[in-house]
Order: structure tokens, then sequence, then C-alpha cells
């Protein structure tokens, strides 16, 4: 009798894998689902076989099998290399918890909003969602997910919410301790270009600067004060008004390196020499911090592992047990200071 041919890598199913690990399919099923009670021993086994034989699980199957849909929804309001950056990340901590991400745009200041994400919900049987700022804020968006019973985790919200898991960094502190930078380096007149209005971000960055400012002993001018809305556009705009200003400011703060990189652009456009007539910063360090010249000294935000956190958190929402870890989760990860050649000390003539 002819042996039958071993199955593909690929092409094998959970019989074949639980044969291989010596379990049962309904083990085999709880190890891909990361449930607990599955011993230590008998889950490395299942995994190796999963490995070996290149088991792919179908999350359609996996779905109609029981009450699970598998699928966890990322709504943002802007595109750009945060959300790369964040998708990246999460998309990575949701494979490994054999969950599959789905990315959804929703226009936070569109009044059919709440329509737009009931839409969704209708259309997708999802497990649980991670919201980008401002959307972590709005209320039409809290209370439907809320209603359909839907599990958050809010990323930089400006006000936790308390059933509702946090992932955040600490803004305020990073920008306090850049902006002392510029100030031992003998700048005191100092722009400063605010992101999008409704973001916790834009708020703290601003606060961290008036803290450093206010610390000095120094008062802000409010023409040095624009919204460049986290836009390079708008930032051009912003910078070229500074700059037009008497005196010019020494130094622009930047709440965003898009903005950031708007200045330098600006600056040239007018003959400045940068660093020596005017030091430029900026925050996230994105790509684009080290594509323009003098690189751009930031603070460099951990992006791609936020939206690994935040995927992590999800994962543990248990829908038919407590719900969230208790107490709920909030986590808070560093920022880290990039000095790089786009400052340099005042001018001596300012």
């Amino acid at each position: 009798m002819r042996r039958a041919a071993a199955p593909g890598r690929g092409s094998a199913t959970i019989e074949v894998v639980a044969g291989q690990a010596g379990v049962s399919p309904k083990t085999v099923s709880r190890v891909i689902n990361n449930e607990r009670g599955v011993r230590a021993e008998t889950r490395e086994r299942v995994l190796t076989a999963i490995q070996q034989l290149d088991y792919q699980p179908n999350l359609a199957a996996r779905g109609l099998a029981g009450d699970r849909s598998f699928l966890i929804g990322l709504f943002y309001d802007q595109p750009g290399d945060y959300l790369s950056e964040f998708q990246t990340g999460a998309v990575q901590r949701c494979r490994e918890a054999n969950l599959h991400l789905m990315v959804e745009p929703l226009e936070a200041a569109s009044p059919d909003v709440g329509r737009d994400l009931s839409t969704l919900i209708r259309q997708l049987r999802l497990e649980g969602v991670i919201l980008l700022p401002p959307l972590s804020d709005l209320p039409a968006v809290q209370a439907i997910l809320a209603a359909a019973d839907i599990p958050a985790v809010h990323i930089a919200p400006m006000h936790a919410q308390d059933d509702a898991p946090s992932v955040d960094t600490d803004d305020r502190a990073a920008v306090r301790q850049l902006t002392t930078e510029l100030l031992q380096r003998g700048h005191r007149r100092i722009g400063f270009m605010l992101g999008r209005a409704g973001h916790r971000a834009t708020e703290q960055r601003y606060l961290g600067f008036a803290d450093a400012m206010h610390a000095s002993g120094l008062d802000i001018d409010p023409q040095l004060v624009q919204a460049g809305n986290f836009e390079f556009a708008e930032g051009l705009e912003c910078a070229r008004r500074m700059l037009g200003c008497h005196p010019r400011p020494t130094a622009i703060f930047a709440s965003n390196d898009d903005m950031a990189a708007a200045a330098v652009s600006a600056a040239r456009q007018m003959g400045l020499a940068l660093p020596r007539q005017l030091s430029v910063v900026g925050f996230d360090d994105a790509p684009v911090a080290t594509m323009v010249w003098p690189q751009l000294t930031t603070v460099r935000q951990p992006v791609r592992e936020i939206g690994r956190v935040a995927a992590e958190l999800i994962s543990q929402y248990q829908p038919h047990r407590q719900g969230w870890p208790r107490p709920v989760p909030r986590r808070h990860l560093p920022l880290e200071l990039v000095l790089r050649g786009s400052i340099a000390p005042a001018p001596r003539d300012c």
C-alpha cells in the first residue's frame, strides 16, 4: 500500500498539528487562542508543532467555530509617519497573539463620525479597538463603543477613562528638558509651534515649554506661539510669521518634526544660516528628522513600542470573565532626547 504523503508546509490542519504534538485538537485551539490552563510543557510542544508544520490558523473558520472574530480595530484620524510606525508595532504583537489588525480612518471633526463608526461595527465583529488621538477623547466614539460592549485601549488621552486602559508618554517633561537645553545655550526669544487642537500632545508639549520659560523668569511673546496643526505646510506659514517679527526668534521649538522641517525650510528661504542664526528643534524623531540639514535635534518617541503595548493590552481583555485586569492598566513609556546639529548657542547680537 502506498503511504500517504506528508502535508506540505502551510497546508497542515489542526488535526495534523494535534497528532504531531500528541494532544487533542481542542488543546491546539486553546494554545492558538492563548487561553489559560494549558501546561507550559504542553504549550511549548504545540507551538513547536505549529512552527514545524507552518500551520496557519484560518481566522474566518475560527470565528465561525466559536463566538470570536479575532479582529482588532485600529482607528485613526490623520495618516502619517506616526500611524505607520504605530501600526507596525501593533501588527507584530497581534500576530503573536493570533489576532488580525484592521486599520480604519475616522474623521474626528466630522458630524458623521458616530454614524461611520456604527457602520464599521455592524460590518465587523471586532473584539476590541485601539483609538489614536484625538479619537481617544471623543465622547461620541466612546459612547458607541460602550453601547456595543467593545473594549478600547486609548492612546495618549487627555483624560484617562476609569474602565479603559491607556498608553502614553510624559511629553511635558521631555519638552521642558529640551527647552532647557536651548535656554542653557543662551536662547531667550524662542518661538513655539503648536500641534492640532484637541490632542493631548498639543497641550502637554506647550505646557512643558511654558514650564521651562517661566522657571527661567522669561515671558512668552504671544506673537511667537503659532498653531501649525502638525502639518508641514502650516508649519511653513508659522515659521515665516515668526521670522518676520522684530526682533526675530533665535530658536523655534516645533511640536513635531514635520513642522520643525518646515521651519528649517522657511529659514533657508530667508537666507538664514542654521544653526548659527537660528536653532530648530522638533518632536517624535520621525524619518524627516534625519532627511533635513542640519539634522534635527528632537525627542524620540517609541511609537512602534506604543503600538505593541496597546495590542498587548487588548489581548489581555477577557470578555466572558473579569474583563480588564485590575487595576486597569496605565502604561507610561519613556522618551529620549536626541541632540543633533540643528541647535547652537544663541547669536551674540540677539
